[in-house]
């Protein structure tokens, strides 16, 4: 991670990571003291990612909902989602 996306492990991130058979992964984060480590394994389907990120430009936040959807096996592109609207004035 500190190598590849050249990411402080440290940091306020949650990292992800997928296998290749896309029906488990590991989600690490580090709280202050100690890090966490989250295991999944789906019962049945995949991880719907396109394609997991291979350098920093590749690199993109998630919001909660989007984080949702990825840990329960959906694509973080939901179609049928209503979108955020933008802040400021409508004219």
């Amino acid at each position: 991670m500190q190598d590849q996306f050249d990411l402080d492990v440290f940091g306020n991130y949650l990292f992800i990571f997928c296998g290749g058979s896309r029906n488990k992964y590991n989600a690490l984060h580090w709280d202050g003291d100690g890090f966490i480590l989250l295991y999944k394994r789906l019962k049945s389907g995949v991880i719907q990612v396109i394609q997991w990120p291979r350098s920093r430009e590749d690199l993109r936040m998630v919001s909660q909902q989007e984080l949702r959807w990825l840990l329960e096996g959906l694509s973080i592109e939901q179609p049928k989602a209503i979108k955020k609207a933008k802040t400021g004035y409508f004219h």
